[in-house]
């Protein structure tokens, strides 16, 4: 059902520590679902049927360092291409992850206020635009990243971007239609995170114009 959608529905994985969990509203203090094993976890989503694995390092992201290990079990055991964020600080890290099997890597805390050096990587570029009330958040969504929502989306130059609404993330409480219709206004390829609960919401989203949706625990959940 989740993974037969009219547009591309990517499972989060979220690793904090060495155990897949969901965060609310970004909070590491509100864990509010746990899976234990981000390697089962990440085979679970392969075998229903998703396509890509969107794979989040919470303690990366809080405080920058990545781990290319998580990114190649992850990689090996679910057979699919892995989008991996968080704890990417250079271009140095973006590429180890590459290496380690990441087709795709987002980039939120280091790209901001100007994401320029990072569009080289071209189609393995994923730009974080994490935004709550109407502004831009880094370093694991605690710190204000000095821009407003749409000068991130002027700035992002026609890439892939992933709009996350931070305070509908991990609650059910449906997804922030507007903020993805306005990014892909502007132009850029949207990845949609945040509070989609059923694929009825998804199909929000395609209606507004995003190419994928993140889903975390409205799958853990199901």
């Amino acid at each position: 059902m989740w993974f037969d959608c009219e547009i591309e529905v990517i499972p989060a994985v979220d690793v904090l520590g060495n155990e897949a969990v969901r965060l609310e509203r970004g909070s590491y203090d509100d864990v509010v679902e746990r899976a234990a094993d981000p390697v089962a976890l990440a085979e679970r989503w392969a075998a229903e049927g998703a396509s890509r694995i969107h794979l989040v390092d919470l303690d990366g992201a809080r405080r920058g360092g990545v781990r290319p290990e998580l990114v190649r079990a992850v990689a090996s055991a679910a057979g699919l291409p892995v989008q991996a964020s968080g704890g990417i600080r250079s271009p140095a890290d973006a590429e180890l992850l590459l290496a380690a099997g990441a087709d795709r890597v987002v980039v939120g805390t280091a790209a901001w206020p100007d994401p320029s050096p990072w569009l080289a990587l071209g189609e393995a570029l994923v730009l974080a635009v994490d935004v709550r009330d109407g502004l831009v958040r880094s370093a694991g969504w605690t710190e204000s990243a000095g821009l407003t929502f749409a000068d991130a989306l002027r700035r992002a130059d026609g890439a892939r971007v992933l709009v996350t609404a931070i305070d509908r993330d991990g609650t059910l409480a449906g997804p922030d239609v507007e903020l993805v219709r306005t990014a892909a206004a502007a132009g850029l390829r949207v990845l949609a995170a945040g509070g989609v609960r059923s694929p009825a919401d998804v199909a929000a989203l395609a209606a507004a114009g995003a190419e994928a949706a993140i889903v975390g625990r409205a799958l853990l959940s199901s």
